[in-house]
């Protein structure tokens, strides 16, 4: 009886001897687990992989001149990468000039009962590589094809000019407006909407602004100042 005693004592100081041994290595799990965690989540990638294929704004350089074009703006999809590059094609919401949404599917079979008025401003940047200037074209080259009818009297502050049918211009008319500053050549309404251009020149580029003729009965201070905006936003958020 003794005996037995004496062997369950020493069983029993064994066993309390492991557990004393099993609490302090279980805390320093505990404890060393909860480290490896908090350094993981310190470490761990805070982007996504969306962000890092599909960012807001992409910088590009278009005859040496940088800007900076919302990714969603881009019409063409070989277009939509950083870099050099020696034209770009791009589309924007107005008034809003906001790069567009998705578009909205229209087939060749439903393209007639879809068709929408027009409510984006369509600009082309390319590398004008020493060409004839847009202003130089607008003093030396269109008042050599205008119609020799009197030039049409200003209508709250934009006059225009035919150019004769005759001409590389036929059916076209120039708009011009000094405040604030206008010149837009624009094609005239027909079987089709009428559509007008306005170049300018920045650095090594010529930017080429497309939008309806529409506009310019409605309000073409609003166009004038749509394009000096838009241009300020693709050159001025550079980072």
């Amino acid at each position: 009886m003794t005996m037995l005693t004496a062997r369950s004592v020493r069983r029993g100081w064994r066993r309390s001897r492991r557990r004393g041994y099993l609490v302090p290595i279980l805390i320093a799990c505990v404890i060393g687990g909860g480290a490896i965690a908090a350094i993981g989540y310190l470490l761990w990638p805070t982007w996504t992989q969306k962000a890092a294929n599909n960012p807001d704004r992409i910088p590009i350089s278009v005859g040496a001149t940088l800007f900076n074009v919302p990714a969603a703006a881009f019409r063409i999809k070989v277009q939509k990468h950083s870099g050099p590059q020696e034209r770009v094609d791009l589309s924007f919401d107005y008034p809003s000039l906001q790069a567009p949404s998705a578009p909205h599917p229209v087939s060749i079979d439903t393209i007639d009962e879809n068709a929408q008025p027009i409510r984006r401003i369509f600009l082309s940047i390319a590398a004008h590589n020493n060409a004839l200037s847009p202003d130089q074209r607008v003093r030396t080259i269109y008042p050599r094809y205008f119609d020799n009818a009197a030039p049409a009297p200003a209508q709250n502050g934009l006059s225009w000019r035919a150019f004769r049918e005759n001409s590389p211009y036929a059916g076209d008319d120039v708009f011009f407006a000094n405040d604030p500053v206008l010149i837009a050549r624009c094609t005239r309404e027909g079987d089709t909407p009428g559509m007008c251009l306005s170049e300018r020149r920045i650095e090594g580029t010529d930017l080429t602004f497309r939008f309806p003729r529409a506009w310019l009965t409605q309000d073409w201070r609003n166009v004038a100042s749509a394009m000096d905006r838009l241009t300020m936003q693709l050159r001025g958020a550079r980072g």
